[in-house]
């Protein structure tokens, strides 16, 4: 058991809301893993932030997905490089080392490019 985090790219849909949506009802063919991560909760921290901001009402944040936009993309990897992602805990979070720098850097890369193809990126995690 842990933190399971992961980031998909899937069609954007005006029509889908910004959280709570169910990636099993877009098919498997059109809904893609972008990035994983493994108990990182600093990330997954600001991830529930975000997921608040847009109207996230679940408050253990498990088993709930939040789209990422272009603008948080931005704001994500300025928490990234300025180290101001909030410390976050759980019972089965693990531990923020500080190592997670560059794979977070690379997932900023993925999405900007999968948002620039025109499709949307969301933001799951499983604990």
């Amino acid at each position: 058991m842990g933190l399971d985090m992961y980031a998909y790219t899937l069609p954007k849909d005006v029509d889908r809301p910004c959280v709570d949506f169910d990636l099993d009802d877009i098919p498997d063919e059109e809904r893609r893993r972008l990035h994983y991560w493994r108990k990182h909760p600093n990330l997954h921290g600001w991830m529930a932030g975000l997921y608040f901001e847009k109207g996230g009402v679940d408050d253990e944040f498990n088993v709930n997905t939040v789209e990422l936009t272009s603008a948080d993309i931005d704001a994500l990897e300025r928490a990234i490089i300025d180290g101001t992602l909030p410390d976050t805990s759980g019972f089965f979070f693990g531990e923020t080392t500080g190592e997670e720098r560059e794979d977070d850097l690379e997932f900023i890369r993925k999405a900007r490019a999968e948002l620039a193809q025109g499709r949307a990126v969301a933001y799951y995690s499983w604990w």
